[in-house]
């Protein structure tokens, strides 16, 4: 909808306020990511608008990457091309001290905020205001085919090492069936193969930055992440592998080309849904570790907020409100069962009996989430929070930059010393210019 619709809109509400009826209705324009949670979403909102027909849904459904650029360009700019963004755990904190979002606060008390999981509603809120509601939350774990462990004579221990996992990879592997026994994001991006490095590196001892803020690329720990990080995926990692990010290793996954995937634990119910070919034969375990007492796992949500430019903010708060209810969970799981539906938001579905007999991931997935702590993610102490991110600004272009080092590393069109070498110089060129240091 054009904003000169709106500006009509706006006339007509003023003429009702006069006295002149009219029945005009407000559309919403959702910006949100290409995942299927949210392609589901689209797919559920006529319960929506037949109870909310004055109310309707324009969608805009983008490749994660993308999506990060054009809300967060638009909502710096003040653009006001969205009414409700879908959003992560990255911004929200950093947006809502900016005064670029809508507090969520004056939800309805049924929506009952009290329901989220501490853990993820601790992200999404500033000085006590709430700026997001959660869709759905995560936190990354191993997903395995259990008859190619079998066949490899192995046992999946629940909280595997690193050395493990590369291991059982070489085991499972089998080029000829074109079977890799391990798919990781490599796909350039801060929240595509950083989201997964930064989480791993922290399980080595690495560190993006010291107490004094000083990047930490050029010290052993991360040489080690990303050399074992490359070797794995050489020996044991399909085809291109610098090119997959979430959904490409997702598809490989369900079509039996992946022996083990360590992702986002909202991938559980796809990989054992009706899509996969191979969804009575996946096991979960915790992500890994290398013995330093912190996991490969990572914390994130992804939510549903308002941008202070949006000029619909009760309609907005109404989707919103809808889309991140118990009502919203009970329709998936009336449509299409209850192993479906977004987890990793509500304390009352892990207390729902039919969700856990329908849902063998779900004591994994809230373990992990529970686990993964945002306020020390590493081994040795470090100024910032965030478990696969730095919540500065800084972050989103840095992270995207040192992403496409080690995405080049994997391809093999530069060497580690190179990755590290440029990741460490941008970065610290960068954190100077912002004045960290």
């Amino acid at each position: 909808m054009t904003k000169m619709n709106r500006a009509l809109m706006g006339a007509t509400a003023f003429c009702m306020v006069a006295g002149v009826a009219s029945a005009q209705q407000t559309t919403l324009t959702i910006a949100t990511v290409n995942n299927g949670d949210m392609i589901r979403m689209q797919g559920m909102t006529d319960s929506f608008t037949e109870a909310n027909p004055d109310i309707a849904l324009e969608w805009v459904t983008l490749e994660e990457n993308v999506l990060r650029q054009r809300v967060t360009t638009d909502i710096a700019t003040n653009g006001g091309q969205y009414d409700v963004m879908t959003i992560g755990t990255y911004e929200v904190p950093i947006w809502g001290r900016q005064g670029w979002l809508t507090s969520l606060n004056d939800l309805p008390a049924e929506w009952n905020k009290d329901d989220i999981l501490p853990a993820i509603a601790g992200g999404l809120t500033v000085d006590g205001e709430l700026y997001a509601a959660p869709f759905y939350g995560e936190s990354s774990m191993v997903m395995y085919r259990t008859d190619l462990m079998e066949e490899a004579g192995l046992e999946m221990p629940e909280a595997p090492t690193w050395e493990f996992i590369r291991e059982a990879a070489a085991a499972m592997t089998d080029e000829e069936a074109e079977i890799y026994g391990i798919c990781a994001r490599g796909k350039a991006g801060w929240g595509e193969n950083m989201a997964f490095l930064t989480a791993m590196a922290n399980s080595f001892g690495a560190r993006w930055f010291d107490e004094e803020w000083n990047a930490q690329f050029d010290q052993p720990e991360w040489r080690e992440t990303l050399e074992f990080y490359t070797g794995m995926m050489e020996e044991s990692g399909p085809p291109g592998a610098s090119n997959n990010g979430f959904n490409e290793n997702l598809a490989l996954f369900q079509q039996g080309k992946c022996g083990m995937w360590i992702d986002a634990t909202v991938a559980a119910s796809f990989v054992t849904g009706a899509d996969s070919t191979v969804a009575d034969q996946v096991g979960f375990a915790l992500a890994p570790d290398t013995g330093l007492g912190k996991r490969g796992n990572w914390l994130w949500a992804w939510s549903l907020a308002i941008p202070a430019s949006t000029d619909a903010p009760e309609a907005a708060k109404t989707f919103v409100a809808w889309a991140t209810s118990n009502e919203y969970t009970e329709l998936v799981a009336e449509a299409e069962g209850w192993a479906n539906v977004p987890p990793g938001t509500r304390t009352s579905l892990y207390e729902n009996e039919e969700y856990l007999s329908a849902a063998p991931f779900a004591e994994m997935t809230l373990q992990s989430i529970e686990s993964a702590d945002p306020t020390n993610p590493t081994v040795d102490p470090v100024p910032y929070t965030g478990v696969q991110f730095v919540a500065i600004p800084e972050f989103q272009g840095i992270g995207t930059a040192v992403g496409q080092q080690f995405s080049a590393a994997l391809a093999g069109t530069t060497s580690i010393d190179d990755a590290l070498a440029t990741a460490q110089q941008l970065t610290t060129d960068e954190m100077e210019d912002a004045g960290y240091n």
